[in-house]
C-alpha cells in the first residue's frame, strides 16, 4: 500500500511538472484547481521561508517517521486499521521525502477553493497539496477512527 501511494504520488507530480509552469494552472471546477506550486516548508507552508535547513530537518524527519513506521507494522500486525493507517502515512513521508531530496522541495497540485474559506484563507483558497499529503491525512483520519473505535471496545 506505501508503495502504491509512493508511484501515484510520483507520478502525478511528474505529470503536473511537465504540463505547468510554476504558479500556472488549470481550472477543472467552480472550486477546484490543478497547479503547480512549490512548497519548501511543512503543512500550510510552516518555515518554507527558513532559509533552507528546513529542507534537511523535513528529509531527517520524514526518515524517523519512516523507520518508527515500520517498527510499528511490525509489532502491530495484527491490527489491521492500524497498519492501513500507518502505512498511508508512510507512503505519504515517502512521497514527500523524495521531492525534497530530488528538488529541494514539495511539489504541491491539487486546490480547492470556496468563499467561506476566505475568512481563513486569502481569496477562499485552501493551500495545494498532493497525494502524499492526501495519504497522511487519510491515514491520520484513520488512526483518530481506530483510536476510538478501540477506546469504545474497552
Amino acid at each position: 500500500m506505501a508503495t502504491l501511494v509512493v508511484v501515484l504520488d510520483q507520478l502525478t507530480k511528474l505529470w503536473i511538472v511537465e504540463r505547468f509552469a510554476l504558479g500556472g494552472g488549470l481550472r477543472i471546477t467552480g472550486f477546484f484547481d490543478l497547479v503547480r506550486a512549490h512548497n519548501t516548508g511543512a503543512a500550510f507552508s510552516f518555515l518554507a521561508n527558513a532559509g533552507g535547513w528546513q529542507r534537511w530537518f523535513f528529509v531527517g524527519l520524514g526518515g524517523l517517521a519512516s523507520g518508527v513506521i515500520i517498527w510499528m507494522l511490525r509489532r502491530h500486525a495484527d491490527q489491521r486499521l492500524f497498519c492501513f493507517a500507518i502505512t498511508l502515512i508512510l507512503g505519504g513521508a515517502v512521497g514527500n521525502v523524495i521531492d525534497r531530496l530530488a528538488y529541494g522541495h514539495v511539489v504541491d497540485f491539487l486546490q480547492f477553493h470556496w468563499d467561506f474559506l476566505a475568512v481563513i484563507f486569502p481569496g477562499g483558497y485552501f493551500p495545494a497539496f498532493n497525494v502524499a499529503d492526501s495519504a497522511i491525512t487519510l491515514g491520520a483520519g484513520c488512526l483518530i477512527g481506530d483510536e476510538i473505535r478501540r477506546a469504545r471496545a474497552h
